[in-house]
């Protein structure tokens, strides 16, 4: 077991990481919230099979617990399926010590975090993350939230978790394309802070492909721990630090609107998104000569796309961007590169030049 801790003074919370404890994560959230009485399980059809062992597990630790099991996929993260949440905690009469448990990937942890952080004006909540994107990124930071038509998780809220965990059992049953949209993610650690991680990368990627434990372990570990020093100094996004996690979301964000949410994992369209964003540094000089080819280099190794698909029109795309969170009165602003381990927010992108890496 491995013990990682967000440090956020009042609100810091801890994370442990290891394989097959599933059966000791509800002494875990009793630690967590020692004053709960109920805990709603949120998971979806895709992971309903391991809502029941972690139910006897909260049970085991004193917890009444009820289930809500929801469609996968992006398209659950909206008002909709919010207001679905809201009917069953007033069913449940929740009240602010009831806990909500997110079992799944990023949609499920982005979904009830959002509900938890407005019901009642804020319930606790308690991480348990299934997917490999969603261990190493949504499921740490408490950022929650569900997507608008104009854009992706437009409404949403800060609300750190009391807990996290993450047992690497899940990815054993991990579809495969799930499994290498979270490495899009694990390769953006790399890239954005840590040029020695992203080296490690290229040497495991071999056993990473594998799911080789104590290798996955590794990079799980490494990723929350660089998120966690991230969040711990821009929380809300105040001081500009913590935009540096959104390198190659900008254009991600853009991919997953044109498309339809849904038709790309995220992931994928961050790996496209960090390849269109490395391109465009590039074209600006801004990054040495090789950057971007390595960068690409590995996460087509990882199986993943690396460019957005020819019939999206380059004009929705832009301003689609333009809508993005970064952007500050209509002016495009990316997070992009300087060299391996570093990125920058840069302001004032002229269109042309995002239309070029676009190939429009």
């Amino acid at each position: 077991m491995t013990n990682l801790a967000v440090d956020l003074g009042p609100r810091s919370y801890p994370i442990q990481i290891g394989s097959g404890f599933t059966a000791a994560i509800g002494a875990f959230a009793r630690t967590v919230a020692p004053q709960s009485e109920l805990a709603l399980i949120v998971t979806d059809e895709n992971v309903d099979p391991h809502a029941p062992p972690l139910a006897e597990s909260l049970k085991a630790a004193g917890f009444r617990t009820s289930t809500v099991i929801l469609q996968p996929g992006e398209a659950t993260k909206s008002l909709t399926w919010a207001n679905e949440l809201y009917d069953e905690l007033a069913e449940l009469n929740a009240d602010r010590r009831t806990l909500v448990v997110a079992l799944g990937g990023g949609v499920i942890g982005d979904l009830a975090g959002f509900a938890a952080a407005t019901y009642n004006r804020g319930l606790p909540l308690f991480m348990v993350p299934t997917t490999l994107l969603s261990m190493v990124d949504s499921s740490v930071g408490g950022k929650v939230g569900i997507n608008h038509d104009r854009g992706k998780n437009l409404i949403g809220a800060f609300h750190q978790p009391a807990g996290v965990a993450i047992d690497l059992d899940y990815l054993k049953s991990l579809p495969d394309r799930e499994f290498r949209s979270g490495l899009a993610e694990v390769v953006k650690y790399g890239v954005i802070l840590d040029a020695e991680f992203f080296d490690y990368l290229e040497r495991n990627s071999a056993a990473i492909l594998a799911r080789d434990p104590a290798v996955l372990e590794t990079i799980v570990t490494r990723s929350c721990a660089l998120k966690a020093h991230v969040v711990e100094r821009d929380e809300r996004e105040e001081t500009g630090l913590r935009a540096m996690l959104n390198y190659g979301h900008t254009f991600a964000h853009a991919f997953e609107i044109i498309a339809g949410y849904g038709t790309w994992l995220h992931g994928e369209a961050v790996s496209a998104g960090m390849v269109c964003a490395a391109q465009l540094a590039q074209n600006l000089g801004r990054v040495p000569d090789g950057f971007a080819a390595r960068q690409m280099n590995l996460l087509e190794r990882f199986g993943l796309p690396i460019q957005p698909l020819p019939e999206w029109d380059a004009g929705e795309m832009v301003d689609a961007m333009r809508r993005d969170k970064k952007s500050q009165a209509g002016r495009l602003r990316f997070v992009l590169p300087t060299k391996l381990g570093h990125v920058e927010l840069v302001d004032g992108i002229d269109e042309a030049e995002v239309r070029r890496v676009l190939g429009h």
